[in-house]
């Protein structure tokens, strides 16, 4: 599905961010919710080599990969209006031009009892991109992720950041993959502070 052909149907659209959309959604929105995502998980094996990084030292950020028993936790965003088409094009040059994100349309499921879920969009790279990175061992992404910087500054901030929003808006939900990397990264700086 392409973000175009949601705004020719839809007066309002939902769009779900599962990692620096969490905090840096930089558009306007109606409203957020935090829920999840069923049947994927959440892996850095994505490369950036405009926002965390460059060409010769691509940063590592997160994309989706499907699991049938895993879900994504993260925030959507409710678009309306004039915002649908605003955000749509903004997040094209975001994710899909400079991060070679492809979009689908997901189920989202809002924290709380008494929610509906609701279809959102969902920016995911494949291991088709070229700058995909695919799996490396927690010590090898945290090592990439200490090192690399790129036009919206230290591939560092990207992972904090987004432990920061699981513990704060998620604490009862449990992330390995993203809490080891951020544990190998601290522990790298440990012996210097």
């Amino acid at each position: 599905m392409k973000p175009q052909d949601v705004v020719a149907v839809k007066s309002s659209v939902w769009i779900f961010g599962y990692g620096s959309l969490v905090w840096k959604p930089d558009f306007k929105y109606k409203r957020s919710k935090i829920g999840y995502i069923k049947g994927y998980k959440r892996r850095f094996w994505h490369g950036d080599n405009f926002h965390r990084g460059d060409d010769e030292m691509p940063g590592r950020v997160v994309t989706l990969i499907e699991e049938d028993d895993a879900c994504t936790w993260g925030v959507a965003f409710e678009v309306t209006g004039s915002q649908v088409e605003e955000s749509l094009k903004y997040l094209n040059v975001r994710e899909a031009v400079r991060g070679g994100y492809l979009t689908q349309a997901l189920e989202f499921f809002p924290q709380g009892t008494n929610q509906s879920p609701v279809q959102a969009l969902v920016y995911i790279a494949t291991a088709d991109n070229p700058i995909y990175l695919g799996p490396a061992s927690t010590e090898e992404i945290a090592g990439q992720i200490a090192v690399c910087k790129g036009k919206s500054g230290h591939n560092i901030e990207y992972l904090l950041r987004l432990a920061e929003f699981m513990r704060v808006s998620c604490p009862e939900v449990d992330d390995p993959h993203l809490f080891s990397i951020e544990s190998a990264l601290l522990n790298t700086f440990r012996p210097i502070l």
